[in-house]
C-alpha cells in the first residue's frame, strides 16, 4: 500500500523531530559527563562499542530491512523475526560473558571484565523493540518513536548524571546505556503493543533471511571496519587517545547520522512502494540525494572551521586534542548521506548481493588505508577516513547507477555545484571569523558569514532545488 503525501510530510516532521531533539538532548547530556567524567572513562566503553555492535548486527540480521521492504508481511514473519532476533540475542550475550576476560587481556584493562558482562545486557533488552519499531517504521509513525526516544533519553540521562556526580565513574556511562534500553523497549510497547501470536515459520525464516543475510554479511562488514580504528587505537594507544578520538568521532558523526537517519527513515519504505514504477522512483532518489546533500554539507563544512573554538568552549583543555580530528572527519562525514541514500536504493531493487560485494569492495580499499596510516599515528588514521570515504563514494555511485537512470555522471553533475558554493562559504568565514581572539566571537562570525554566503549562492545558483525543497516540505 503507497504512502500519501501528508503521511510523508508527517514522517519527515516527527522523523526530524525526532532526531534533532534527541541529539540536542543527547549533546548536553554527553557533553557533561565528558567534562566529568574525561576521556578515560569514555575510551574504557568505547573499547568494548565493537563487540556490542557485532552483536547487534547478528541479531538483526537484514530482518529489519526485509520486514519494511517486503509488501505482502503477516504476523508469521514478525513472530518468527521476533523468536530468531531473541535467540540470537541469548547466545551473543553468553558469548561476550564467558569471552569477558579475553578481552580485558587484549586491551590489558582488568576492569573490563565486569563492565563487558553488565553493558551487554542491552543486546538481550533491546531485541523486545525490533517489532514495535519495525511496525512504526512502516507506517510511516515517527510520533510515536519520538516520544519514546525522548522518554528513554532524558530518563537514562538523569541517571548517568547523578551517577556521574556521586563519583561512579565508567559506570555512569554503563548504567546509562542500560536504563536508555529498559526505558526506550517499555515505551514502545506500551505505544505500539505487539507479542508474538504465531509459531516460528520455516518458510517466513527462509524468505526473509534470504534477503537479509545478503545485509548481515555487508552489516557485519561495515560494523567492524567502523569500529576497527577504535580497536586499532584502544590496543595501540591509551584509554584516554581513544577516548579522544572516539568523542571527535561522536561529535562529527552525529550531524550527519541524524540528518541521513530522518531521510532514510522515511524515504526507504517510500521508494521500497515505488518499485513497480522505475520513473518516479528514479526521481524521487535523486532528489532525495539533492535535499540531503544541500543540508548536511554545510552543517560539516560549518563544523569543520568552528572545531577548535568550539571544543575550547565546550570541553576544555582536555579534550583539546579532539578539535583537530572533528575538522578532519567532518570532510569525510560529509558524503555520509550521500553513500546511505545509494545503498539504499540497492535495498529498494532488492540487490542485497550487490550490496554485500559493494562492502568488500569498501573494505579492502580501508584496509590498504589502515596497513598506511596506523604506525604514522591517530592524526594520520583519520585522513585515511577522508580518503576512504571519496575512494568509497565512487564504488557506490557507480554500482548504483548501473540499476536506475541516475548515473554516477549525472549524480556529480547534480551534487557538485552544491559541494563547490558550500566549499567557497566555508572559506570565505573561516577567513573572516578566525582573526578574532574571542572563541564565541569567532564561533558566530564564522557561522554568519558562512551561511550567509551559502544561502545567498543557492537561491542564486541553484534557486529551482531550493523552491522544490520549500515545495515539499510544505505538503504541495
Amino acid at each position: 500500500m503507497g504512502h500519501s503525501s501528508q503521511q510523508i510530510k508527517s514522517g519527515f516532521i516527527w522523523s526530524a523531530l525526532d532526531s534533532f531533539g534527541n541529539q540536542a538532548i543527547g549533546l548536553v547530556i554527553s557533553l557533561t559527563l565528558a567534562n566529568l567524567l574525561g576521556p578515560s572513562a569514555y575510551g574504557l566503553v568505547a573499547m568494548l562499542t565493537i563487540f556490542i555492535a557485532i552483536a547487534a548486527v547478528f541479531v538483526n540480521s537484514g530482518f529489519n530491512s526485509a520486514l519494511i521492504r517486503k509488501v505482502d508481511r503477516n504476523e508469521k514473519d514478525y513472530s518468527t523475526t521476533f523468536y530468531f532476533s531473541f535467540a540470537v540475542s541469548i547466545i551473543c550475550y553468553l558469548l561476550l560473558f564467558f569471552c569477558a576476560p579475553l578481552i580485558a587481556d587484549f586491551y590489558e584493562q582488568p576492569e573490563l571484565t565486569l563492565l563487558t558482562r553488565v553493558i551487554a545486557l542491552v543486546i538481550i533488552i533491546q531485541t523486545l523493540a525490533v517489532i514495535p519499531r519495525t511496525k512504526l517504521t512502516v507506517e510511516i509513525n515517527f510520533k510515536s518513536q519520538a516520544k519514546a526516544n525522548v522518554v528513554a533519553l532524558v530518563c537514562s540521562g538523569t541517571v548517568g548524571l547523578i551517577m556521574a556526580f556521586n563519583g561512579y565513574g565508567v559506570w555512569s556511562l554503563v548504567f546509562q546505556q542500560l536504563t536508555n534500553a529498559i526505558i526506550s523497549v517499555a515505551m514502545l510497547n506500551l505505544l505500539s503493543p505487539w507479542k508474538p501470536v504465531e509459531k516460528f515459520c520455516k518458510q517466513a525464516f527462509k524468505e526473509l533471511f534470504g534477503f537479509g543475510s545478503k545485509l548481515l554479511a555487508a552489516g557485519l562488514l561495515d560494523t567492524i571496519y567502523n569500529n576497527l580504528y577504535g580497536l586499532i587505537i584502544g590496543k595501540q594507544f591509551s584509554a584516554a587517545q581513544l577516548g579522544i578520538f572516539n568523542q571527535a568521532n561522536s561529535l562529527s558523526t552525529m550531524p550527519a547520522t541524524m540528518i541521513t537517519g530522518v531521510i532514510q527513515k522515511v524515504t526507504y519504505p517510500m521508494l521500497s512502494n515505488m518499485q513497480g514504477d522505475t520513473n518516479q522512483l528514479d526521481k524521487a532518489y535523486l532528489l532525495t540525494l539533492k535535499i540531503a546533500t544541500m543540508l548536511i554539507f554545510p552543517i560539516m563544512f560549518g563544523i569543520c572551521i568552528i572545531a577548535k573554538p568550539l571544543i575550547a568552549i565546550l570541553l576544555g583543555e582536555q579534550w583539546q586534542d579532539s578539535a583537530q580530528l572533528i575538522s578532519i572527519l567532518t570532510m569525510a562525514l560529509a558524503l555520509y548521506p550521500i553513500h546511505a541514500i545509494n545503498l539504499n536504493m540497492l535495498q529498494v531493487k532488492g540487490r542485497s548481493d550487490l550490496f554485500l560485494k559493494l562492502e568488500i569492495i569498501k573494505k579492502a580499499i580501508i584496509t590498504i588505508s589502515l596497513v598506511i596510516t596506523v604506525p604514522m599515528g591517530i592524526v594520520e588514521m583519520c585522513i585515511g577516513m577522508v580518503v576512504t570515504s571519496y575512494l568509497a563514494l565512487i564504488v557506490n555511485t557507480y554500482y548504483a547507477g548501473q540499476l536506475s537512470s541516475v548515473s554516477q555522471l549525472n549524480q556529480l553533475a547534480a551534487l557538485l555545484p552544491i559541494a563547490i558554493i558550500t566549499l567557497i562559504s566555508a572559506t570565505v568565514g573561516y577567513v573572516v571569523g578566525s582573526e578574532f581572539s574571542s572563541n564565541i566571537a569567532s564561533i558566530i562570525l564564522m557561522l554568519t558569514v558562512a551561511l550567509t554566503c551559502y544561502a545567498t549562492l543557492m537561491f542564486i545558483l541553484q534557486k529551482s532545488l531550493v523552491l522544490e525543497t520549500k515545495k515539499l516540505l510544505r505538503g504541495a
